[in-house]
C-alpha cells in the first residue's frame, strides 16, 4: 500500500501516545492518526475513535515532540503528540 502525501491539504500523519488514564479511556498505547493541522484537531479525531477520551483530554497537558502545547498549536507531519493526565503524588 502506498501512502498519500495530504500535507498540501493541511493533513498531517502523527503519532498519539497516552499516559496512564488516557491510555485507559484510547484503550491503546499509542496510535497514528491523519488529522490536522493544529493539535486541536489531532485531539478531536482521537475523541471521535475513542468517545471516552473526551474527558480525559479535556483535563490533560499536551506535548508536541517533548514540548507543552495548546490546542491551537500546528503539528508537521511525523509529530509525536503525547496527551498525560494530572499526575497524583510527588
Amino acid at each position: 500500500m502506498t501512502a498519500i502525501d495530504l500535507s498540501h491539504r493541511g493533513v498531517r500523519s502523527v503519532t498519539l501516545r497516552y499516559w496512564a488514564g488516557a491510555r485507559a479511556a484510547a484503550g491503546v498505547a499509542e496510535e497514528t492518526f491523519e488529522a490536522g493541522p493544529r493539535v486541536g484537531d489531532v485531539l478531536d479525531a482521537a475523541v471521535g475513535a475513542h468517545p471516552g477520551l473526551a474527558a480525559v483530554v479535556a483535563v490533560c497537558s499536551v506535548l508536541v515532540d517533548g514540548r507543552a502545547v495548546g490546542r491551537e498549536a500546528e503539528v508537521e507531519p511525523g509529530t509525536v503528540i503525547e496527551v498525560l493526565p494530572p499526575f497524583a503524588g510527588g
